[in-house]
């Protein structure tokens, strides 16, 4: 059909307008699309976004199958257009095993990894794109192939029967557990074929040092200056809860001075401590000043997320969320008032949750929800962004990153050598990033939503009490003077309404919204619609 005269200009014109209209609409109906209309205010501090990269299976650079510093640096762009801004590498100093957690060196980069040269180059460009790079250091034991550890045990097979140890002819002799003896324990060990026996809680290759000895502290804060001083942004301390058995008073003093040497040299350093067990425990690790811990009460198969999206009843509701976000909240301002959480849903350690979650690509979406938009420093595990697979033994939980479906490709890792086989049940990146109903594109919008609110990182958490629909969870977040709103429907079927008077609460407009189908979110008066599994930020 041919529009011409007057009367057809008049025609086109109107229809160009409303073309225009439903365009300045946008997504939720309300006004323009909120991914464009607002811009993302990242603040330089330690309440981030990280990603945690295990080098051995991330991206290989030169050919040989296994993951290197330069495989990182080719993907900071990725990294970096997800939205994350800092990342987490685990341990990259010289180590016999794969998972490099048994170090033999704490001043050096693995061979299989490149060379310092190498590291220097990943934290420059790190830096270029305002990434935050920490490293993995293990404090708790060392390899039983350093340096320390095969001195001291070779002094001790040298000693005669009558002879007595003493750290003035082998100081390294203090840096461990060691005792004359068998102590019938499953955690110590033979030292050759002497009487004596060390400690290793974890395992026989990775021997406990003794925090006791004023000398192994000196080795350690020489070492944490190093690294400082090569310009890492801080540290993940390993293992902090093992340095005395479960001992907290004693591990809360090793951390605080820890923390303490750390912030001398770098006020703005940052720490996060893994303290594997509840909350009430790693709440009290807070005591040391280190800036986060891992909060394992949100994580896993049997954490806050899983049991809100996957059990029944009212202990697993939406409002049990709410509920736990101010418990954990006011667990951590008990023991310090600076403390930053730090939420995280799936680690190296942990089976991936695309598995217990039963392959639901709507689960899947709305724990990262549930995850990234929690207060303080969220952490992710590379590979959750697009669902990827392992479960089992530890290997298969470190299984190649799934850049292609082409598995000889350039770029792509082995894996560990004991990894069995893992069959991913969602596309790679390289096709998820073309699907806007992606996993990917999904992360990728909700870390952007708590990078354009600065609020939902930082914000002092309360629940809007007088919500008390079972499926939603409520919560206002409040930081330097501003006050922004989150209401999630956690429901997997149904569309829910809620009202929210404007005056009493004082916000205008959505700023924002997630929902797993793609389903608008609308604001009409003071009543919102959310379809189910969504979430909003009102502002």
């Amino acid at each position: 059909m041919r529009l011409t005269g007057k009367m057809g200009k008049r025609i086109l014109a109107m229809l160009l307008l409303g073309v225009l209209l439903l365009s300045s609409l946008g997504a939720c109906g309300t006004g323009p699309d909120w991914r464009s209309t607002k811009e993302v205010e990242v603040i330089d501090d330690n309440y981030r976004t990280w990603y945690e990269i295990f080098v051995y299976s991330f991206y290989d650079s030169d050919g040989d199958r296994i993951g290197d510093l330069q495989g990182v640096i080719s993907k900071l762009d990725y990294v970096a257009d997800m939205g994350f801004n800092g990342i987490w590498l685990m341990p990259i100093m010289p180590s016999p095993s794969y998972h490099k957690y048994d170090v033999t060196d704490y001043q050096a980069i693995d061979p299989q990894y490149g060379s310092m040269e190498d590291f220097d180059r990943l934290v420059e460009e790190c830096d270029k794109r305002g990434i935050k790079l920490i490293i993995d250091l293990v404090l708790n034991h060392t390899s039983s192939e350093h340096p320390w550890f095969t001195t001291a045990c070779e002094y001790l097979e040298q000693l005669g029967e009558e002879e007595e140890p003493s750290v003035e002819d082998c100081p390294y002799y203090a840096y461990y557990n060691f005792v004359k003896g068998n102590p019938s324990s499953p955690t110590y060990y033979q030292v050759g074929n002497t009487d004596y026996y060390y400690e290793g809680a974890f395992s026989d290759r990775m021997p406990d040092v003794n925090f006791d000895c004023e000398a192994l502290r000196k080795e350690f804060e020489e070492i944490m200056s190093f690294w400082l001083n090569k310009g890492v942004g801080g540290f993940r301390l390993d293992a902090v809860k093992h340095f005395y058995g479960d001992a907290t008073s004693k591990n809360v003093e090793v951390l605080t001075w820890v923390n303490d040497y750390v912030k001398f040299i770098d006020p703005g350093a940052y720490m996060v401590g893994e303290c594997w067990d509840g909350m009430n425990v790693y709440a009290q690790y807070y005591a040391s000043g280190i800036d986060s811990f891992f909060d394992f009460e949100f994580a896993d198969s049997t954490g806050v997320i899983t049991k809100t999206l996957t059990y029944n009843g009212e202990s697993n509701s939406a409002q049990a969320y709410a509920k736990a976000l101010v418990r954990v909240q006011n667990a951590i301002r008990e023991y310090d008032e600076n403390g930053i959480d730090a939420p995280f849903f799936v680690n190296h350690d942990l089976a991936r949750a695309a598995g217990y979650l039963r392959y639901d690509e709507r689960k899947i979406k709305m724990s990262a929800t549930l995850n990234v938009l929690m207060s303080g420093s969220a952490f992710v595990y590379y590979g959750e962004e697009i669902g990827m697979t392992g479960s089992g033994r530890d290997e298969n939980k470190r299984a190649p990153m799934y850049w292609s479906e082409d598995s000889q490709i350039r770029g792509m890792t082995d894996g560990p050598a004991d990894m069995e086989p893992q069959e991913n049940h969602f596309a790679c990146v390289q096709e998820q990033m073309k699907d806007e109903k992606s996993i990917y594109s999904f992360y990728k919008d909700t870390i952007l939503l708590r990078n354009q609110n600065p609020e939902i990182a930082r914000g002092t958490v309360a629940r809007l009490e007088e919500i008390t629909d079972q499926d939603i969870a409520a919560i206002s977040k409040t930081y330097d003077g501003t006050t922004i709103y989150l209401i999630y429907n956690l429901s997997e079927t149904d569309k829910k309404e809620v009202t929210l008077s404007k005056e009493q609460y004082g916000y205008t407009e959505i700023a924002g919204y997630l929902s797993v189908d793609g389903g608008k979110v609308t604001l009409k008066g003071d009543t919102l619609t959310l379809p189910s599994y969504s979430v909003v930020v009102l502002r």
